[in-house]
């Protein structure tokens, strides 16, 4: 059976070859590096110079470096720690560039956003993840630098040997300076909580504050912290930086942001005069074609001009082709969501359990259906065989992160139980998949008291499952089966669950079940305290549905499965 890991390795294999064929002068696998990787640089270079106005001409300039000698890259394995170097060379020149300039946003246009604004707001981070994002605008510019990094490798994206080596510094060195950084980053949390709060005597402090942080006020307002008992009483519980950055996506590359890599002039004198002269020859003559080719957020127009195309109306956008630690991989675009109908008031499919037309297995697949009444008791769950189900998550897993995955063989009842947390991050919600399908997998039951569309709240009558009014909400893409909170599969043979979260905060919990406890699930209804009874889609035979976002195949990303997947019988 192949595993997760096998994916990661395979996908690393595609990645490699996408980079040799830029390097042999392929414009489209050129197009596709740059598009996957400029969301990486955008976040180093954002994050470590805080928003300034100079971080578009630094990736600029990373970028069309980058490009520029990439014939001399001898290792594509290494592409990704020697475009991160690059990416730190051109932040130290900038510095050096401008030391006589104080370099923080007073420089920046009148009403740009820093980057720790476009953080919070792009990936709409709530708590103690906005405060932590907000806290990186107290570090200085070196420690920023860093944290750039270490956000990254916290995150997934970079692993600690890339850290230290786009430093220019040992892994042991790197972590020692990484743990002073962590160290000021926890004052400077501490300093945005406080600001937050109602303290009379820091009001009186901060009398004077312009609200631009610098090392001084963040030190006078550390030494206030540490002897106020109200602003140092921490009532809640402060989560390490660190978990709470597990997973996090990267900040979107703005609308309209415009990336020319003509390999024009001074560029193009300079790399003809290294040994990459063949491939930049080329690469040149590809860049100024006539040509467009859409890519993941991004366009390559005539003459290597890379324009982010998203609108501003779009749902929450997921990040760009990354590859991370793990896979080292891109993350191909997705495909697109069936179209919704155009009917103005459509009416829905028919539920599954409801289907009687008998199919081949593999064949039929959930139908977008309403919520049965609350007081409807299901119909009688067939009791299929069961030897036992063994999970690699054991008998309970949590996966809360993009990426986590779970594989469960055997045969018999599984739940997977929803928790949707908008509070978070509210946005477009990118469905789990279920790859490397070797047997069948059925989709039997729905429960858990309530379907995630429901109301939960007495008091606010927009709060349902998938968030409220004052949050927002997590959005299914169009044609997707409404989950219920707990959701039924049952398992004959092997299949991997994985996370793909990104537009917006969920949690999946995986339980080997048993046909017992969803029978006991499903029976539990309003009378009981229950929102509403379950509800059966098992028939008990080959048409009973199978899930969405289901392959048989372990693809390099899994939210590459189409959604409404067929498998063959």
């Amino acid at each position: 059976m192949r595993t997760y890991a096998d994916a990661g390795a395979e996908a690393g294999r595609h990645w490699r070859a996408t980079i040799t064929a830029a390097q042999a002068g392929d414009r489209q696998a050129l197009d596709e590096l740059v598009a996957g990787w400029l969301p990486l640089v955008y976040n180093i270079v954002g994050r470590a110079l805080n928003g300034h106005a100079d971080v578009d001409d630094v990736v600029q300039e990373t970028m069309l470096r980058a490009v520029g000698s990439l014939g001399s890259l001898r290792d594509p394995d290494s592409f990704r720690s020697w475009l991160v170097a690059i990416a730190m060379r051109q932040i130290r020149d900038r510095a050096r560039r401008r030391t006589a300039t104080r370099l923080d946003e007073s420089t920046a246009p009148e009403g740009a956003a820093d980057f720790a604004e476009l953080t919070v707001l792009r990936l709409q981070l709530e708590g103690q993840r906005r405060e932590v994002a907000e806290a990186v605008r107290w570090l200085d510019d070196e420690d920023r630098q860093l944290l750039s990094l270490w956000w990254l490798e916290v995150a997934g994206e970079l692993t600690r040997r890339e850290l230290a080596a786009a430093v220019g510094i040992s892994r042991q060195h790197a972590a020692v300076r990484v743990q002073r950084v962590k160290e000021r980053l926890e004052v400077s949390r501490g300093i945005v909580r406080a600001l937050d709060g109602a303290c009379p005597d820091l009001r009186e402090v901060t009398a004077r504050f312009s609200g631009r942080p610098d090392s001084v006020w963040r030190k006078r307002l550390a030494r206030h912290i540490r002897g106020c008992g109200y602003c140092g009483d921490t009532r809640e519980n402060v989560v390490p930086a660190e978990r709470l950055l597990v997973g996090i996506a990267l900040v979107p590359v703005p609308v309209g942001f415009t990336l020319s890599l003509g390999l024009g002039g001074k560029s193009a004198v300079a790399a003809a005069g290294s040994a990459s002269v063949g491939w930049s020859a080329k690469v040149l003559g590809a860049l100024t074609k006539p040509a467009v080719a859409m890519t993941a957020g991004a366009t390559l127009a005539a003459g290597g001009v890379y324009v982010a195309v998203q609108t501003p109306d779009d749902p929450p956008p997921r990040t760009a082709a990354v590859p991370t630690a793990a896979s080292t991989t891109a993350e191909p675009p997705r495909p697109p969501a069936p179209a919704a109908s155009p009917s103005a008031s459509p009416s829905p499919s028919p539920s599954p359990s409801a289907t009687k037309k008998k199919a081949v297995y593999g064949s039929v697949v959930d139908a977008v259906d309403t919520a049965p009444d609350p007081d409807t008791t299901p119909g009688a769950l067939p009791h299929r065989p069961e030897s036992g189900i063994t999970s690699t998550g054991g008998a309970h897993a949590v996966m809360n992160h993009r990426g986590d995955a779970v594989t469960l063989s055997g045969q018999g009842y599984v739940l997977v139980r929803w928790q949707i947390s908008p509070q978070y991050r509210a946005g477009r919600l990118v469905p789990p998949a279920w790859t490397g399908l070797e047997g069948r997998l059925f989709h039997v039951a729905s429960g858990g008291g309530r379907r995630m569309d429901d109301p939960t709240s007495a008091t606010d009558t927009t709060a349902t499952g998938m968030g409220s009014a004052a949050t927002g909400y997590a959005v299914l893409p169009a044609g997707t089966q409404q989950m219920w909170q707990n959701e039924y599969f049952y398992v004959d043979g092997s299949v991997t669950l994985t996370v793909n979260e990104r537009g917006a905060d969920y949690g999946v919990s995986v339980f080997p079940s048993t046909w017992d406890a969803v029978e006991k699930d499903i029976l539990t209804g309003p009378p009981a305290g229950a929102g509403r009874y379950g509800l059966v889609r098992d028939t008990g035979g080959d048409d009973t549905p199978v899930p969405q976002y289901v392959t048989r195949d372990t693809p390099a990303d899994p939210a590459t499965v189409p959604q409404a997947s067929r498998v063959p019988a």
